[in-house]
């Protein structure tokens, strides 16, 4: 293991099957055997005597010699024993916390706390990033919204029968299309953000500073690598789900519709699927130099056997991300509203269809500081998961304290 943000090289430990990594026990050492064998050989306490004593048994009392039936050594009577036994309680040592989170298998708190502290411990480095790359993404989206993107479709409230069924389809095209630029743009945005925020987490998690120019540098040689995975996913997640609209979307009319919403439910589960187990491609991609190819193969065989639990944990996170960005916009879209002279009740029922520069401008500002406050939970809570499962399948924490330079560490699984 080295410095690197790689820590441990590719496949230097299975994930999978009975030898997982985790190191051998050592061998005791002479003075262990001969404890060991003292210990073994001795007679019973009960029976043993200094040479001339009395060989009759002393009076025993409470709290001296054997316990009272129900107690321990040293147990006040009346009083229940400490929780646990004492391997439990004083047997093992605190696992080592050189950096953001201990080194040992990690809860789901324990993942967030360390998303949210590593961007506390590295505030100037993140928000510097986040704040740079939120502006951009913002600015591009509103361009596209305000010159690209068609008005939205006008929906007549007392439509019925056939019309209504057709307006609600047209509603339902053009709410994807207005999708598609903001996904687009909101992808590369998580590009960059991804790509330097793991460096800054890995080293986070050593104990280590670590400056913009620093992740900089260790990020930028795998830029083009990391876009054409992210562009991957995309274009297999979203083609998957585009197949199971495009019969809906040809046949048209309120068949149409129904087979298309059909399709797209289905296929939706096929790519939330496929989602989950390449998930952890990103970090691996970043911080063990792999190829895409291999980056995906590295997240399906961490995943394997933790689907549901990394589900649960990117649910999670991602609705604790989305009501941290309400909170933050809800002022900020009303606050526009108002500037932009429409009415809340229109912003609330949907009739609204257009904005002005006024309101783009001012919601914009709002979805710059949301993303600049969730980006960095978002990229955190990804490379955590991504350590947590090597920390469980490959004792990755062995490496980590090794390379934190903790006491004891040194010879580890030599």
């Amino acid at each position: 293991m080295n410095d690197s943000p790689g820590w441990a090289s590719p496949g230097s430990a299975p994930s999978d099957g009975d030898n997982s990594g985790t190191p051998a026990a050592p061998e005791p050492s002479d003075r262990a055997r001969a404890t060991s064998k003292w210990s073994q050989e001795q007679p019973p306490a009960a029976q043993w005597s200094s040479p001339g004593a009395d060989p009759s048994p002393p009076q025993q009392t409470p709290g001296w010699g054997t316990p009272p039936q129900g107690q321990g050594w040293g147990q006040v009577p009346g009083q229940q024993p400490p929780g646990g036994n004492w391997n439990q309680n004083y047997g093992r040592p605190p696992a080592a916390k050189p950096g953001v989170i201990p080194l040992r298998p990690l809860g789901v708190g324990e993942i967030l706390d360390g998303a949210v502290s590593t961007a506390r411990a590295h505030w100037r480095t993140v928000l510097g990033l986040t704040l740079v790359v939120a502006v951009v993404s913002q600015i591009a989206q509103i361009l596209a919204t305000r010159f690209i993107l068609p008005a939205p479709t006008a929906i007549d409230p007392d439509a019925t029968g056939s019309e209504a069924i057709r307006q609600a389809f047209d509603a339902m095209q053009s709410s994807f299309v207005d999708l598609v630029p903001p996904l687009i743009i909101g992808q590369l945005a998580t590009l960059f953000t991804t790509a330097v925020l793991t460096i800054v987490v890995s080293r986070s998690v050593l104990g280590r500073p670590v400056t913009l120019g620093d992740a900089w540098a260790e990020a930028r040689p795998r830029l083009l690598s990391l876009l054409g995975l992210l562009a991957l996913l995309f274009v297999m997640c979203g083609g998957i789900v585009a197949l199971g609209v495009l019969p809906g979307a040809l046949l048209g009319g309120a068949g149409g519709a129904a087979l298309a919403v059909l399709g797209g439910l289905a296929t939706s589960v096929v790519a939330l699927w496929l989602y989950v187990r390449f998930c952890l491609a990103a970090p691996a991609l970043m911080l063990e130099r792999q190829s895409i190819v291999q980056s995906l193969r590295r997240s399906a065989k961490l995943v394997k056997g933790s689907w549901w639990r990394i589900l649960g944990v990117t649910l999670l996170a991602s609705v604790l991300v989305a009501i941290v960005s309400m909170i933050i916009m809800m002022p900020f879209t009303f606050g526009a509203a108002a500037a932009d002279g429409n009415t809340l009740s229109n912003l609330l029922d949907g009739t609204a269809t257009d904005f002005s520069w006024t309101y783009l401008i001012i919601s914009g500002v709002g979805a710059v500081i949301g993303s600049a406050i969730t980006y960095p939970i978002v990229a955190g809570v990804s490379v955590l998961l991504y350590i947590d499962q090597r920390i469980r399948r490959e004792a990755l924490d062995m490496e980590l304290a090794r390379a934190a330079g903790i006491p004891g560490y040194e010879t580890s699984g030599s």
